[in-house]
């Protein structure tokens, strides 16, 4: 064991610091696309959902239908924003219930003007839009 010491530490100070320094690299870069791999499948899409519920919390109407977290189905009578809250009627009953707005799960109402709004660009290759000829471009061509 004490005749292997002297020997590892005559071979790091010869020619093993050009051969660390390439690994040293390599190990850093292996963290690095670790972390953008945990950033773009586990931190961007939650911050893009949280993003879709506080506006469909923000977007809510009078006569809308929603689901609370709870399993609660209602329509939405009224909206106190300085409450932060929503008050829903359930059933035939006519029970009226008062909630916070986070514990809105979904919105049940189907909006027309929002499924057409709601419709996603359709885009190429690498998130770049699909190009459209016109009428002046297919003249400009021929």
């Amino acid at each position: 064991m004490t005749n292997f010491l002297p020997v590892v530490a005559e071979a790091s100070a010869s020619g093993g610091s050009g051969n660390q320094s390439s690994s040293m690299i390599f190990m850093v870069l292996f963290y690095v696309a670790i972390f953008a791999a945990l950033y773009f499948f586990l931190i961007r899409p939650n911050s893009k959902k949280k993003k879709e519920e506080a506006q469909l919390r923000n977007s809510l109407e009078i006569g809308d239908e929603i689901t609370t977290i709870g399993g609660i189905m209602g329509r939405v009578v009224a909206i106190k924003d300085d409450e932060d809250a929503i008050i829903i009627e359930t059933g035939s009953d006519r029970v009226k219930m008062k909630f916070k707005k986070w514990c809105i799960s979904t919105v049940d109402t189907v909006k027309e003007q929002s499924q057409q709004a709601g419709q996603p660009e359709k885009k190429g290759f690498f998130g770049f839009g699909k190009k459209k000829d016109s009428d002046e471009t297919k003249a400009t061509k021929e």
